[in-house]
């Protein structure tokens, strides 16, 4: 027979298509930190355009943006043309851009960059994720609804060693996934016989119904006149789920289907892409703020790699390394934040040579913000924060 810890270790990897019971812990802290991941390899000269640097238009001669044609940031950088919620946001100083965000020896691979990324330990690993592990150190005691991830499936981020993560995907229609060997035993209602391993299966499955009842009502009663634009990633969600009150400090979406590997025919599809993000996440903000919750929400935007600096003979771009990484909202102090890559000192293979870890940006989300002191525990190691929130 398996034992309780085994099942545990079992669990803790599936994820509960519905939220943990409705249990109003008081909680660790009243600020709310949203992570964005942009999947598929976001191509960064494209988004945050170097129009004042002669080389990035004899690297790309098709597929760069002329200046005229991008969103003003700068004399030296303007944004893609379909970044109008970003510049919203830049404009009102409620977003920093923090560029040339990588590792050293990344990987090309989808799979394997993003395994790095989720678990903030390249080419290394972790069995837990770095959205999990800041969980477990804020604290080790189980809270319901602690930690929430807003997809089909559990992304390895939130992978919590103390922290069941909640996973839910359509708020109408949810279902309790498990092991065949284990559903039965989930669904029974167990008399208290004593048994430890029973009562800790039957528990996840309450919690399971009553949180599903707990996330139906707050999207039932969610209403909203602003607009997230084409593709909310998710975020309408989200933003029911803060403004219901659920005690949730960290919440997790995915643009799906890695949907920015932008081989071929890029410009078109690449500024459409940026532009459902970026009118998502300026959305979201101004439907928070407009809820009163402005003040004590910050949202973190990446990739898993950038894009090869010359563009291919596709007129798209193959994978490469480093990229920008954002973070907006109102506790945000707007600005560029890290050394632009220089694009005459390319790598062998014609990459951007990565001048910000990207561990820092998380380091700077978890001290300046959601857990200060608790960086260096999350990432098993000392990366400096950027100075990115107002004190």
């Amino acid at each position: 027979m398996p034992t309780r810890r085994s099942l545990i270790q079992t669990f803790s990897a599936l994820p509960l298509t519905g939220l943990a019971s409705l249990t109003h812990a008081q909680a660790i802290t009243d600020r709310v930190l949203v992570i964005v991941e942009l999947s598929g390899g976001n191509d960064g000269l494209n988004t945050i355009v170097p129009h004042g640097d002669d080389t990035y238009y004899s690297l790309r001669p098709n597929i760069a943006i002329h200046r005229k044609d991008t969103l003003p940031i700068d004399d030296h950088f303007g944004f893609n043309p379909g970044m109008l919620g970003f510049k919203r946001l830049w404009e009102t100083g409620d977003l920093a851009i923090v560029h040339g965000c990588g590792y050293a020896q990344p990987s090309y691979s989808h799979f394997t960059s993003m395994a790095y990324w989720h678990t903030a330990a390249p080419n290394t690993g972790n069995e837990y994720g770095w959205v999990g592990r800041l969980a477990d150190a804020m604290t080790t005691e189980q809270h319901p609804n602690f930690l929430i991830n807003v997809g089909a499936r559990q992304s390895l981020a939130v992978k919590s060693k103390y922290h069941q993560p909640i996973v839910f995907d359509d708020p109408n229609r949810f279902e309790r996934r498990a092991l065949a060997a284990a559903r039965d035993t989930m669904a029974y209602q167990h008399p208290k016989t004593g048994n430890s391993t029973q009562q800790f299966l039957h528990n996840v499955a309450q919690s399971a119904k009553d949180g599903s009842k707990l996330i139906q009502e707050a999207w039932s009663r969610y209403e909203s006149n602003v607009d997230y634009g084409i593709a909310p990633i998710d975020l309408p969600k989200v933003a029911a789920c803060i403004d219901a009150g659920l005690p949730t400090p960290l919440y997790y979406v995915t643009f799906r289907n890695n949907a920015f590997d932008t081989h071929v025919e890029q410009p078109n599809l690449h500024r459409r892409l940026l532009s459902y993000a970026c009118d998502a996440i300026h959305g979201f903000l101004r439907d928070i703020d407009a809820m009163g919750h402005g003040d004590r929400v910050a949202v973190l935007a990446f990739s898993e790699f950038g894009r090869r600096a010359p563009e291919n003979s596709n007129l798209g771009t193959d994978h490469g390394a480093a990229g920008p990484m954002f973070l907006a909202g109102k506790p945000i102090v707007g600005g560029h934040y890290g050394m632009p890559p220089a694009l005459t000192n390319l790598t062998e293979d014609d990459n951007l040579k990565h001048t910000t870890d990207f561990r820092n940006v998380y380091a700077t989300a978890i001290d300046e913000w959601i857990a200060p002191g608790k960086a260096a525990q999350v990432l098993n190691g000392n990366y400096p924060s950027l100075g990115i929130f107002s004190a």
